[in-house]
């Protein structure tokens, strides 16, 4: 039997609050995709649970490297659908739509091994569409489906404060989950119905590229108009301009010792994953025939850093470097 995290009043859509001390029938607990996101969140999912804790990652050093980490035995499924076959949670953390499919729908995939009444959680950010399918088809096999996407980078996955998006199909189904998503991050939030988790994780991703491109601007402007950039935060950050591209994740290397542009902008959120996420946004706002301006220039600049083989990997706060000449290929 997991061990559930103490109560704890989570918000819901509709101002509706659920708490997380209800119980919970789940056992084992699976968790594929064991990237740099991942392999954090799965950390302290582990450490917070008394159930049988299973892995699974395309890369045997991923797996190697999160078994080697964990406070108690951890054991490795040879695929998604053995793993299925012997959790009642899975959680799913990977990077695109087609990864999502394939762990779900594909040869040897969850679906293959999936048992009745265990919970899926998917934590990718992913097009709506593809989320709401394979929902459905997982609801379809006798099983619980929610997508959770994630905000907070990866200093949100080390600290377990990350925000989770989600969408459910029922109350039920977002209280199950939320038992074990409270063990991972500072805020659980229902959005709405199935998909309404990725809705909201794409809207929230626009603006923050939009406010990481308008505060990688400000800073070089600033810089070339001689101020000291670390007077220039402080006055962002007690001031109106005030954002979280700019009091948290300064694109300015050494402005804030802890960003990941005092780091070589490594381990962070990497810039072609934010191209990947606009695409998504650009897509769903044809889909729902939503004017953008601001975003459509966002996804415009990224699409533009990620094809840059240099920065591509790094932090999406690299675009500082790419406005200020850096080393990018401008198209």
């Amino acid at each position: 039997m997991v061990l559930l995290a103490r109560a704890r009043a989570l918000p819901a859509i509709g101002g509706r609050r659920l708490s997380t001390a209800a119980s919970s029938p789940d056992g084992a607990i699976g968790f594929i995709g064991l990237g740099q996101m991942g392999h954090h969140m799965a950390k302290h999912l582990q450490s917070k649970s008394d159930a049988p804790f299973i892995v699974y990652d395309k890369s045997a050093e991923a797996v190697a490297r999160f078994r080697a980490a964990a406070g108690r035995q951890v054991e490795a499924a040879g695929s998604p659908a053995e793993l299925a076959s012997r959790a009642s949670v899975i959680v799913t953390v990977l990077p695109e739509s087609a990864h999502v499919r394939e762990a779900y729908t594909g040869s040897g995939g969850i679906l293959e091994g999936i048992r009745r009444g265990a919970l899926c959680i998917d934590s990718s950010t992913i097009d709506t569409s593809v989320s709401i399918d394979v929902s459905q088809q997982v609801i379809a096999a006798g099983a619980q489906a929610v997508d959770a996407p994630i905000s907070g980078g990866i200093m949100g996955a080390q600290a377990a404060t990350l925000t989770f998006m989600v969408g459910s199909q029922s109350a039920g189904d977002f209280e199950r989950a939320s038992a074990h998503l409270a063990k991972m991050g500072k805020n659980v939030v229902r959005c709405g119905g199935l998909g309404a988790g990725q809705a909201a994780k794409i809207c929230n991703n626009m603006l923050l590229a939009i406010s990481m491109i308008g505060t990688a601007e400000a800073m070089n402007l600033g810089m070339r108009l001689g101020l000291d950039p670390a007077v220039l935060a402080s006055i962002i950050n007690t001031s109106s301009g005030r954002c979280w591209a700019s009091d948290t994740a300064n694109p300015v290397p050494g402005v804030i010792p802890a960003a990941p542009s005092s780091k070589g902008y490594s381990g962070g959120f990497k810039a072609r994953l934010m191209a990947k996420d606009l695409g998504l946004v650009a897509s769903a706002a044809k889909d729902s025939r939503t004017p953008l301006l601001l975003g459509a220039l966002a996804d415009n600049i990224y699409r533009h850093v990620a094809q840059d083989p240099g920065m591509a990997d790094q932090d999406f706060g690299v675009v500082y470097q790419w406005l200020a000449g850096g080393t990018a290929k401008r198209g």
